[in-house]
């Protein structure tokens, strides 16, 4: 089996779910990348059974020579803003599945309207099935004007193994002595609420003093606060990530704009408490409110410090319990089940 991947920026979860699902059906994999965030600089290790092309390094031309001497039995492509990676779509669409992928929720705003109003002239054309994370995805993909049964949801997994096992690791620990401390670990962007998020903990602070910290990963254009009880640690490499797991408690994400976000499946695979904003896409899966964590209103400083008061109050075995069902929760998705629905796809006889 061929695969042809024509990806965006690169990420360690989807890296573990194509190795995953070479290691399954003894596939070869053909991935056309952009280059690495600077934001994001992952150190990546690739198997044997993958070749790896820049995007930079080719035009369209040469886009569509590699894909015909590569010769796939199916392609993937990351949405339709690439305009050479959608002449390769266009090429194939009639001979092979060409899937697409969207992560962007419906919000049935402007735009989204006039996307599927186009759709037919200007999207459809290209791809024969879509993948999506989650159900508020899936109904863009419908008006989009994909039929039902060539929809796929769980395109994002975490690494479920890797985040479990830290979980497992640290879960006696934790057990014994819930640390104290929340963690934050995304870009440093606006939209990621993380100054909303400085400013609802040091409200908390100043109004209910008490000995929690948060520690906050990650690196991007806003500054870093100074604040004696917020530390920065800067981007860390998921082979580092352990002993941040093992330190801090409760895992908080206040985006204003968050399609999916897979770092919630992979803190809660890690056996943590949930605090997201209802903008965060991946909550749908791995956040049910009051079992393992708390959803507040995306941009509202006051909802997000409620919340987090929440935390603090409840006792050390509550959290951990919340963490539990966290664990439980994060197994709907897994790199299995990754590869199991990219394979009921390969598997549709009609290509139309």
């Amino acid at each position: 089996m061929r695969l042809l991947f024509l990806y965006t920026e690169l990420a360690p979860y989807f890296l573990c779910c194509l190795e995953n699902f070479i290691k399954k059906h003894d596939a070869k994999v053909a991935l056309v990348h952009w280059k690495v965030n600077r934001e994001a600089p992952f150190d990546f290790s690739f198997s044997g059974e993958i070749t790896l092309f820049n995007r930079n390094d080719l035009n369209a031309k040469q886009l569509i020579s590699v894909a015909k001497n590569f010769a796939p039995d199916a392609i993937y492509c990351s949405g339709w803003m690439d305009k050479d990676y959608l002449k390769v779509c266009r090429y194939f669409r009639k001979k092979i599945p060409v899937i697409t992928g969207l992560d962007n929720q419906w919000k049935g705003n402007f735009a989204q309207r006039f996307a599927s109003f186009i759709s037919p002239f200007i999207i459809k054309k290209y791809f024969s099935h879509c993948w999506v994370p989650g159900e508020t995805q899936k109904q863009y993909a419908l008006r989009l004007g994909f039929s039902d049964e060539k929809i796929f949801t769980g395109f994002y997994s975490a690494d479920n193994d890797f985040f479990r096992n830290l979980f497992l690791s640290f879960r006696e620990g934790k057990k014994k002595n819930f640390p104290k401390r929340f963690l934050f670990a995304a870009r440093y962007y606006a939209f990621k609420g993380i100054t909303d998020l400085w400013k609802a903990f040091i409200r908390l602070q100043t109004e209910f003093p008490n000995d929690w910290e948060l520690w906050c990963l990650g690196r991007g254009d806003v500054d870093p606060i100074i604040h004696h009880k917020i530390k920065h640690f800067g981007f860390v490499q998921p082979n580092e990530m352990g002993k941040y797991i093992s330190e801090t408690g409760v895992f908080i994400l206040p985006s204003t704009f968050e399609p999916w976000g897979v770092a919630v499946h992979e803190f809660a695979a890690a056996g943590f408490p949930l605090v997201c904003s209802d903008e965060v896409g991946a909550a749908e899966l791995f956040l049910k409110d009051g079992k393992n964590g708390f959803l507040f209103k995306s941009g509202n400083i006051s909802e997000l410090s409620n919340a987090m008061k929440k935390i603090i109050s409840l006792s050390d075995d509550k959290l951990f319990a919340m963490g539990e069902v966290s664990a439980e929760l994060a197994m709907q998705i897994t790199p299995d089940t990754w590869a199991d629905t990219l394979m009921s796809i390969l598997k549709t006889s009609d290509k139309n």
